[in-house]
């Protein structure tokens, strides 16, 4: 008789997910969610107010340009939280780092940075180089966030950033369904799209579910 995936006495942070080597949607099914994965998912889009992001894109190339982009906490303050910040000022939202969240002994732990807009809601996960495993992780989160949120239509979308890449994922909660976009968007290079994108998910442009 095959091992459970995870020992049901044993209490598990959302980080033990990134390490697990798991397949994501056998880790997924456990929890009984179903996994799949696209491309170029039609997200939600707002436009960009030009004047409030000029000179933004040369201010991240200054970062990339004078950091050492070597380590998760380099990419997380050069150039994931300025992008956050700068959103949460633009659509008036609280950033919340390190947030807590305890569900069970298998869904617990900090999500990197929590952002909710009136009923939008994004998490973004932070890793060094590994979106693989940062999905997985991410995907567990929304898991977590899905059974401690009041039942609701409204699907939940998450993002996993190496800081110069970034990648989104959204939780059904009708059918418990996530899926990962396998596309990614690139800083600076798309960081236009990048920011419609994170933008109208909390404002709940042209949503998709």
């Amino acid at each position: 008789m095959a091992k459970p995936l995870l020992d049901p006495k044993k209490q598990y942070t959302f980080s033990d997910y990134f390490n697990m080597n798991v397949p994501v949607n056998e880790l997924l099914a456990y929890f009984g969610y179903s996994y799949q994965k696209t491309e170029q998912f039609s997200w939600p889009k707002a436009n960009l107010e030009a004047g409030y992001w000029v000179n933004f894109k040369s201010e991240l190339r200054q970062n990339i340009r004078f950091t050492l982009l070597n380590n998760e906490t380099a990419r997380r303050e050069s150039l994931i939280a300025p992008i956050l910040l700068k959103i949460a000022i633009y659509v008036e939202t609280l950033l919340k780092m390190e947030y807590p969240l305890r569900v069970n002994k298998q869904l617990g732990g900090k999500i990197d940075y929590y952002m909710q807009r009136e009923n939008n809601l994004l998490i973004i996960e932070a890793k060094q180089a590994d979106l693989t495993g940062g999905f997985t992780q991410l995907a567990v989160e929304l898991i977590a966030l899905d059974k401690w949120l009041d039942p609701d239509n409204k699907p939940l979308y998450g993002c996993v950033s190496i800081g110069d890449i970034w990648r989104f994922g959204l939780l059904n909660r009708q059918t418990k369904l996530i899926t990962e976009d396998m596309y990614v968007y690139q800083v600076p290079a798309n960081l236009e799209e990048l920011l419609s994108i994170l933008i109208g998910i909390l404002q709940g442009d042209n949503e998709s579910a």
